[in-house]
C-alpha cells in the first residue's frame, strides 16, 4: 500500500542520441499513457543530431542559413508545438523532456497561468542548482526564460568574443507545452559541450545575447554522465519528486 502523501515517482529514461522526430513521437505516446494512468510520469534525458526547432512564437527570419548551408551541415528544421522561438539541439547538449501531470485544465484547455509559469521557474531552478553543484554560478533573467551566466563568469570563456564578455550569456534554453490533459511536453536544453558554431545559423530565441557552454567555463569538463546525475538530483529536490 502506498505511503500517504509520499512523493510522486518519476521514471528516468536515458535515450542517448536520438532523432528529434522519433523523440517527439515518443513524447506524445508517453504523455497519452501517463494521462490514462498506464505509465509512470517520466523524465527523458537525451541528445539530438543537429536540428533547429521553432516554437509557436517562431520567426522564420531568425533562421540565418539558407537551404544549401543547412544541407551541407546536416541540419534538420522542425516547427513544433512548444513555446518560444528558434533554438538549436545537437550532440554534446543535454536535452530533458519532463512528462509530468501538472493538474487539471480549465474550460479553455489551459492550466492556470500561475501553474504554467511556476513550472517553468522550477525548471530554471533545477538547472541552476545542478550547475552550482558542477561549479558554475548561474541564474534567471527578469522577463526572460532560460538560465544565464553573468558577465563576470562568462568573461572566463576563452573562445568568446571580447566585445561580448561584458554581457550575460545563455547556457540553457527552456520551451514547454502543457497538453489538454495537463501533461507537460518538451523541456530544457543545457549546453554541455556542443559544437558552438551551429549557433551562428540562428538568432537563438530571437535574442542577440551570446550563447555559452559548460566546456567554455569548466576545466576539466565533467562527463555527460556526471551532468545527468546532477540534473536528476536537482530535479528530485526542486520538484519534490522521487526519481526512479
Amino acid at each position: 500500500m502506498p505511503v500517504k502523501n509520499s512523493p510522486l515517482q518519476v521514471a528516468v529514461e536515458d535515450l542517448g542520441l536520438i532523432d528529434y522526430e522519433t523523440a517527439w513521437g515518443l513524447q506524445n505516446e508517453y504523455a497519452a499513457e501517463i494521462a490514462e494512468g498506464k505509465r509512470t510520469p517520466t523524465l527523458l534525458l537525451l541528445e539530438h543530431p543537429h536540428v533547429y526547432t521553432f516554437g509557436r512564437r517562431g520567426h522564420v527570419e531568425n533562421l540565418l542559413w539558407g537551404e544549401e548551408q543547412l544541407r551541407q551541415k546536416g541540419i534538420a528544421v522542425h516547427w513544433v508545438d512548444r513555446g518560444g522561438d528558434v533554438t538549436y539541439h545537437g550532440p554534446g547538449q543535454l536535452v530533458g523532456y519532463p512528462l509530468l501531470p501538472l493538474g487539471q485544465v480549465n474550460s479553455e484547455d489551459k492550466i492556470h497561468q500561475a501553474d504554467y509559469v511556476g513550472y517553468i521557474r522550477k525548471l530554471e531552478r533545477t538547472l541552476i542548482v545542478a550547475l552550482a553543484r558542477l561549479g558554475v554560478a548561474a541564474g534567471p533573467r527578469s522577463g526572460l526564460t532560460g538560465v544565464w551566466i553573468q558577465a563576470d563568469v562568462y568573461s572566463r570563456c576563452p573562445r568568446c568574443k571580447p566585445e561580448d564578455r561584458e554581457k550575460a550569456a545563455k547556457i540553457a534554453a527552456i520551451g514547454v507545452k502543457v497538453d489538454a490533459l495537463g501533461i507537460s511536453r518538451h523541456g530544457f536544453a543545457l549546453n554541455v559541450d556542443p559544437n558552438m558554431d551551429y549557433w551562428d545559423g540562428i538568432v537563438a530565441c530571437g535574442l542577440s545575447e551570446p550563447i555559452v557552454s559548460l566546456a567554455d567555463l569548466l576545466f576539466p569538463l565533467p562527463s555527460m554522465e556526471k551532468v545527468k546525475e546532477e540534473i536528476i538530483f536537482a530535479f528530485e529536490e526542486i520538484f519534490a519528486l522521487k526519481m526512479v
